[in-house]
């Protein structure tokens, strides 16, 4: 073939249109036969192909791990909670779904989606135990699970309890780490990851049988005025305040009572907290054993652990935990919001066990 034909050949096409326009851009930089548009194409192709290629690897999870932290998670429940891109992990020595012997042993996984940084978000799991205590890490505005798993997703963590017949208060926990990271993007996420890391964890302890994943999960509460003749939206519970106390207390309450409801008081001068109150029907929560409890509380409520914040009543033939954390807060000449701390107690398990369906604690 003689370098006209291939010429020829070349320049088939429209006069006006983007192939001639393309036409022309290559015979201005010297491809002027077939045999070297030929291999400008392969050059073009290839390069196409390792761009292609980079952006593969770096914003998407190809050749990438199936499972995070020993089989914690899968590779899917991960990019549910943290977004896509690649995932990579971090691991203390030692560490599996199932150990846990109280030094705090995590791993972290990263999804980085950055092209040309370490940009990305982390998630770090580790195993806690409260067993001094009944409440689990929560709050009032905390989103509860629904759907037959127990647990929460708060403002940069999740968590959930180990399956029935594991350790009790043992409990799966996945932080953000990240001081701009939230849960507020992927709340759901969250919540399934913290389960599925509960079940891996129990596998690798031998303990328990498959917990659900979440089928919702509760409002997050609000803030609001609090009235403080039903403190908490308990009907009747009122402090026996001073009038020197005032008004403009605020407070928040999760969504429901079931398994786990909580209320914060707050002072109206600096968000300061003056009592929080927790009930909880889940004996999961705690380490404490009701058998265990000391001496006489109020009615039938009987005093368990030692901080003299916990008690527990048996309702509806189980037991049902109540803790109340009151902080004696000063105002102008002295005065607090709550200055009886006994009142407060027959009045909280008085409503409170009204509330959750509980026969009378109090006679």
């Amino acid at each position: 073939m003689t370098a006209e034909q291939d010429r020829a050949d070349a320049g088939t096409g429209t006069d006006t249109g983007p192939l001639h326009r393309a036409d022309e851009a290559l015979t201005r930089r010297g491809f002027t036969t077939r045999r070297l548009r030929l291999r400008a194409a392969a050059v073009l192709v290839a390069v196409a192909a390792g761009i292609s290629g980079v952006l593969l690897y770096n914003l998407t999870n190809v050749l990438g791990p199936d499972t995070v932290c020993g089989g914690a998670a899968t590779a899917d429940e991960v990019h549910a909670a943290l977004g896509p891109g690649r995932i990579s992990e971090e691991k203390s020595e030692g560490w599996s779904p199932g150990a846990y012997d109280g030094t705090g042993g995590t791993c972290t996984a990263k999804v980085s989606y950055g092209l040309f940084g370490p940009t990305g978000r982390s998630a770090s799991f580790a195993l806690a135990l409260t067993q001094d205590d009944i409440a689990p890490p929560t709050a009032p505005d905390a989103r509860l699970f629904s759907g037959g798993s127990t647990g929460a997703v708060l403002a940069s963590r999740a968590w959930a309890l180990l399956p029935d017949g594991c350790p009790k208060a043992m409990r799966a926990e996945i932080r953000l780490p990240g001081s701009d990271d939230t849960t507020d993007d992927r709340p759901e996420g969250m919540a399934a990851l913290a389960v599925a890391f509960a079940n891996a964890a129990a596998e690798g302890k031998g303990c328990g049988s498959k917990l659900p994943a979440p089928s919702g999960l509760s409002a997050a509460a609000a803030p609001q005025s609090a009235d403080l003749g039903n403190v908490c939206g308990l009907p009747g519970m009122a402090p026996a305040r001073d009038e020197k106390a005032g008004d403009g207390y605020r407070q928040t309450v999760t969504a429901g009572y079931a398994p786990v409801w909580s209320c914060v008081l707050v002072s109206p001068a600096g968000g300061s907290t003056v009592a929080a109150f927790t009930i909880t029907t889940d004996p999961r929560v705690t380490g404490l054993d009701p058998q265990e409890a000391r001496t006489e509380a109020y009615g039938r409520a009987r005093w368990i652990g030692s901080s003299g914040e916990n008690a527990v009543a048996t309702c509806q033939g189980k037991p049902t935990y109540f803790h109340l954390d009151r902080k004696y807060i000063t105002g102008v000449g002295g005065s607090g919001l709550f200055p009886d701390a006994q009142d407060l107690w027959r009045q909280f398990l008085t409503a409170g066990g009204k509330a959750v369906g509980c026969e009378p604690i109090l006679p």
